[in-house]
């Protein structure tokens, strides 16, 4: 099965609230960025991914949550992220039922997040760009 399948397959079984807010933010996800790819990762993940992953999504028993794998070192002025606040690395939104989805600064994130992937590959650049091949000394 296609990891969009599988997707598709979560989204239907998770009948309540969120599987609503599944589809939801997965439908901005992809929006936002034409060329991400769904990835099922970690025996049952949703994974947005392009250049790297840009966004993880679960639906657990009372949120659905997305991660950010490098959240800490994206802009968020609209201030939507709501766990892991503290560390240095990974944030994530936490939707329970009832919230609403902010779609534009969900967008905003996840393009951030693509550009902070692709600013990472632009850093390491492959070897023979780099530096010089050394020939073997004859003996």
């Amino acid at each position: 099965m296609k990891p969009s399948e599988q997707i598709d397959k979560l989204v239907a079984e998770t009948t309540d609230w969120r599987g609503k807010t599944l589809a939801r933010v997965r439908k901005t996800i992809l929006e936002a960025d034409p060329e991400i790819i769904e990835e099922w990762k970690w025996m049952g993940s949703p994974v947005w991914e392009r250049d790297g992953i840009v966004v993880l999504g679960n639906a657990h028993k009372e949120k659905v949550k997305l991660t950010f794998p490098n959240g800490a070192q994206l802009p968020d002025p609209d201030k939507i992220f709501n766990n892991g606040l503290g560390g240095n690395k990974w944030r994530s939104i936490d939707f329970s039922e009832g919230d609403k989805v902010n779609q534009r600064a969900l967008t905003n994130l996840v393009r951030a997040a693509v550009a902070y992937n692709q600013s990472r590959l632009k850093k390491k650049a492959p070897a023979g760009t780099r530096a010089k091949v050394r020939k073997k000394k004859k003996t």
